[in-house]
Order: C-alpha cells, then structure tokens, then sequence
C-alpha cells in the first residue's frame, strides 16, 4: 500500500540531500528510499533497514520520539540524545491502521548542511501528507466493499474517513475521524449510523417515510425518471410506482 506514495516522495525530496525511512511500530525500518551515491555515509548514520530507532533504543529521535508520542514532529540536530546523531534533522508523522491503532512512523531524514526553517517546513508537511496517503490507501484495502465518507479538520489536507455499508451503519473509522468524532471500539460493535455522527445527534427524521421516500428517489434517478423502469427495479406495479411518487411529493423528469 505504501509503494506508489513512497516513489511521489523520493521523486520530490531526493534531491535535497534526504532519504526516507518507513518504520514499523517496534521503530525499526523496514523501507529505505535514499541516494545510491550516499549510501555509506547514510549506514554510518543508521538511516538504514533494520536499525533500531525506538526511544528506548537510542533516545530521543524523530522516529522513536514520533512512536512514544503518537504524533507529527520534528528532531533537529542537536535535539537528539545522542551527539553522533546530530549531522541530521527529521520530520516524521505516525501511521494507523485501520483500526485506529499505531502501525508506523514514516521519517525524512535530512542530512545536508543546517536546514532552513522553509526546508524544515516544506519536509513535515510532506511527511504528514504522505502518511495520511499511505493510512488512506491502507483503509480504502482494508474496507474495500464500503462507501467511503472522508471527515475535513478544517485545519488541513489530512481529514478522517469513515467506512458505511449499505444501511449507512459506520463499519470503521479511521484514527483522525475516531478523534474528531468521539467514535469508539465499543460503539462501531453497538452499531453507529453515519448521519448521527455527521449531524452530532440521533437523526430524529430517521422514519419508514423519509427510508421508502429515499429508495423511490434514488430508483428514480437510477432509471432517469422512468416510471416504469424504477416499478421494475423496485419490484412493484407501475401503478404503485406511481401512487409512491404522488405520495412522496417527487416530481419526474420526464
């Protein structure tokens, strides 16, 4: 799932004296993009697979730190616990799976001359945008026969999803929508419909009218307005069809 979001980042940030590590949530990296011509310098640094980066390991760091705290952030230079690490800066940002729960840090590492504030700023918000890409592409695989609803922050790009069925019961939520939306474990198995979460309160119009009204309009718009061909995709009589659409006050198209 992380491949195609990986290449567009090493496409953008390669050049810029950096190299990019996916760690898993026991912060040992597991994918390495990075420059063959810096290769040696990059291993002598640990920017490499199989490093043990947890804060356990080695103290404060972008992807130990990143794991600990669950969140986005930056390490510069000198901020590391260790001296031998103070060649780079990084900007990482965590991943979640599916079910909300911490599956990966991804890291920028830069390991150039002392980077700007613009550079600093230009690599976190790649690395947070790449990580809700990668979170996202994982969700939309883990949830691939249901309606996607994305769930806006109105602070940036990155937003929540939510995972609905057919009767527009939640199935799953991702980390930032479980956050913003106060959804939980113990009411995703209750059964939680979606419009509830979106209005924030119970759909008090949630009636049988208002549900026969919406299937006579969404087979009405599926057939172009053609009474007869809706009657069909019902299973009613014309005539019922079009009792349904006096009753509901639809106007056709035709």
């Amino acid at each position: 799932m992380a491949r195609p979001t990986l290449d567009r980042l090493q496409a953008v940030v390669l050049g810029m004296g950096c190299c990019i590590l996916l760690a898993g949530h026991d912060g040992v990296p597991v994918h390495w993009r990075g420059r063959d011509a810096d290769i040696e310098g990059l291993r002598r640094l640990g920017l490499w697979p199989g490093v043990d980066w947890s804060e356990r390991n080695e103290g404060t760091n972008g992807v130990g730190t990143c794991l600990v705290e669950k969140r986005e952030l930056t390490i510069h230079r000198e901020d590391h616990f260790h001296a031998r690490d103070v060649e780079m800066s990084c900007a990482v940002a965590p991943i979640f799976d599916h079910q909300g729960e911490l599956a990966a840090a991804l890291d920028i590492a830069y390991y150039g001359n002392a980077p700007s504030d613009g550079l600093i700023g230009l690599l976190t918000f790649a690395v947070r945008e790449a990580a809700w890409q990668i979170e996202a592409a994982n969700f939309r695989s883990a949830f691939g026969s249901a309606r996607l609803i994305s769930i806006p922050d109105g602070t940036r790009a990155c937003m929540g999803l939510l995972a609905v069925d057919e009767d527009d019961i939640v199935l799953g939520a991702t980390r930032a929508a479980r956050l913003m939306l106060g959804v939980t474990d113990g009411a995703l198995r209750s059964g939680i419909p979606a419009s509830d979460l979106q209005r924030g309160a119970i759909d008090h119009d949630d009636t049988i009218a208002n549900a026969e009204r919406g299937t006579v309009r969404r087979a009405l718009a599926r057939s172009g307005g053609n009474i007869s061909a809706s009657a069909k995709v019902l299973d009613i009589s014309r005539a019922t069809m079009k009792r349904k659409v006096k009753q509901h006050n639809l106007r056709r198209e035709h």
